[in-house]
Parts: C-alpha cells; sequence; structure tokens
C-alpha cells in the first residue's frame, strides 16, 4: 500500500518534466510528511493538454453523502480496480499521475513497535505513482479527489510490505494518462527489482504532525 509519501520537487520543475500547464492551487511544498486527506499535486491530461493539479488524497464514490460517509479510499487495487463500484468508471476515464519523491512503509520489532522505512529511486529519477481520480459534491461542499494504484510487491520490497504503489517510468506516462490509446492495465505490475531502494528512518514520521527533510535521512 501507500499510507504516507514525501515530495519536493517546484512546481516549476514538474511544468517542465511533463510538459505541463499550472492548473488550481497547487499545495506548498516541500513536504516530506504527506498524509491522506492532504492537498497533493496530479498530473491529468484531456485531448493531449496536461495539467498539474491540487487533488484530495483520498477518493470519494460518487454515492457518500459526505467525505466521512465511509471508508478513507487512499488506494485502489490494481487486481479488482475495474470491477470495483467506487474506482472502475475511474480506471477507464480519469487516470492521473501523482508524482513523489519517496514514500513511507513500516515493519514492526519484537516489541511490536512501528518501524518507518524510505523507500526512494535508486537513480536519480522522477518517481511518479499510477492515480485514479474523481470530482465529488453534495450540496455546497465539494473535492476533486485521488487514489494511488497498488499492486503485489516485488521480491525485493516485500522484505517491507506485501504491497507497493504501482510506480510509472516515463515512457509509461502517456499510456496511463490515456494519450497513447488503450493498454493501460498493463502498467499496474510492481516496479523492477533494480528501480527502488529503501532504509530505515527515525520514528518522528510515525506522527502526521511531523515534518522537515530529517524525517527521510538513514539512521
Amino acid at each position: 500500500m501507500c499510507g504516507r509519501y514525501c515530495f519536493t520537487t517546484p512546481a516549476q520543475a514538474m511544468v517542465r518534466l511533463f510538459g505541463a500547464t499550472v492548473g488550481n492551487d497547487l499545495p506548498n511544498l516541500p513536504n516530506y510528511n504527506i498524509c491522506p486527506t492532504n492537498q497533493v499535486c496530479a498530473v491529468t491530461s484531456s485531448q493531449g493538454a496536461r495539467r498539474l493539479v491540487a487533488f484530495r488524497w483520498g477518493f470519494i464514490p460518487h454515492w457518500y453523502k459526505s467525505p466521512s460517509d465511509g471508508p478513507l479510499l487512499i488506494n485502489a487495487r490494481g487486481e479488482t480496480i475495474a470491477e470495483k463500484p467506487a474506482f472502475r468508471a475511474a480506471v477507464r476515464e480519469r487516470r492521473c499521475l501523482i508524482p513523489a519523491t519517496g514514500f513511507y512503509e513500516w515493519t514492526k520489532d519484537a516489541d511490536d513497535q512501528r518501524l518507518p522505512w524510505y523507500i526512494h529511486p535508486v537513480q536519480d529519477e522522477p518517481l511518479v505513482f499510477a492515480g485514479i481520480w474523481q470530482h465529488w459534491q453534495m450540496g455546497e461542499e465539494e473535492h476533486t479527489t485521488c487514489a494511488i494504484v497498488t499492486t503485489p510487491a516485488s521480491k525485493k520490497m516485500q522484505a517491507i510490505h506485501h504491497r507497493e504503489p504501482v510506480t510509472l517510468a516515463p515512457e509509461d506516462w502517456a499510456l496511463w494518462l490515456g494519450e497513447e490509446g488503450r493498454g493501460a492495465a498493463t502498467l499496474m505490475k510492481a516496479a523492477p527489482e533494480d528501480r527502488l531502494t529503501f532504509h530505515r528512518v527515525d520514528k518522528a514520521v510515525n506522527s502526521n504532525r511531523a515534518s522537515g527533510p530529517e524525517l527521510i535521512e538513514p539512521i
């Protein structure tokens, strides 16, 4: 799964990287501890034109009467995404790229304490999650929301968690965004073994109020 992540790239660098125009108000960056319900950066595409926008992390199905009317859907399982009523329309029609610098996962020690790990690319390259999005409105309240697509973890990543976010190489971005026709389902798989690495970080990140670059420093 992916329940917290880090993103530090400035907006103008993202504009150049994705060939996108800037849309609605973007969240403040850098953010070393992005949590569910935070506003996050995402890239969408319509008729080949890409936009860099802000979404609420936590997908709200159209039948929810309030944002808290059911489970907080921050992840969507790639194996069932096309079948689940909450996600099946979005994965066909509203896919997005969710850029990151790295993400966190947790293991437990012999005393059942949660030990955080920071996962990031081995090389100095973009980390981009496969995402889906949906606009939700009930009365005067409205949110444009997103979820990160996940898949069974690679053998390497299984040392930390049994699932991982679907990460997309630059050559796959256009296909996921629907700019190159059908075939996005083939991208919902674990990263190659040599794409990601990880290290232990301080337990300070266990708090959703923690912030600062020290959160990703190895210990």
